[in-house]
């Protein structure tokens, strides 16, 4: 097995261990049997938990980032742009009920230990932001395309946490299509979220 190529079945068996069971429980030996390598052959490749962290920060980066180019790419407008967005609890449904956001988790996480990836790690929640916010520009928000966006982003990370709670398809549906509605209004209509003064 070529050197590049088991690197990077760590980085996606740790990607998959974080996700499921968290950085904190994942250990050394848990990676190593999911990629059925020995422990010599894993400290070749990484020297510290730490330093699998960030190449697995670096992947869900680069995956999330070729993600919102295919939206940009294949998507007619900034609204089924959104809606792509939107869509996405439905779509990974199974996985958010099981284990939530595998941003909003991981962002958690290492904020509760102070973690210095945590900042690193809100880069992810950030290129969210910054997208969202590009696509309501787009629509004509102006200085408000920020607060829809975060609108969006927040309704989102809500959505998942509580899927992961209550196990409820019913709940993430009728939010997915609650909030569409919403989109279609403003696109229509124009109108703002109230700005908190």
């Amino acid at each position: 097995m070529a050197a590049i190529d088991t690197r990077q079945q760590i980085v996606e068996a740790a990607d998959d261990l974080f996700y499921s069971a968290g950085f904190v429980q994942t250990s050394f030996a848990d990676i190593a049997k999911a990629v059925n390598i020995s422990r010599g052959n894993f400290y070749y490749h990484f020297k510290t938990k730490d330093e699998i962290l960030d190449a697995v920060i670096d992947k869900r980066l680069a995956d999330r980032e070729t993600l919102l180019a295919k939206w940009d790419e294949t998507a007619d407008d900034p609204v089924q742009r959104i809606i792509c967005f939107i869509r996405i609890v439905i779509v990974n449904q199974s996985k958010i009920m099981a284990y939530g956001c595998p941003v909003g988790t991981m962002t958690a996480e290492l904020a509760k230990l102070n973690h210095p990836s945590r900042t690193r790690a809100n880069q992810i929640m950030a290129l969210f932001r910054n997208w969202l916010q590009r696509q309501f520009g787009a629509l004509g928000f102006g200085k408000d395309a920020e607060l829809h966006a975060l609108h969006v982003l927040g309704w989102s990370q809500g959505v998942a946490s509580l899927a992961q709670a209550f196990g409820d398809e019913v709940y993430v549906r009728r939010e997915v299509e609650q909030i569409t509605d919403w989109l279609h209004e403003i696109a229509v209509t124009g109108r703002r979220i109230p700005s908190s003064t």
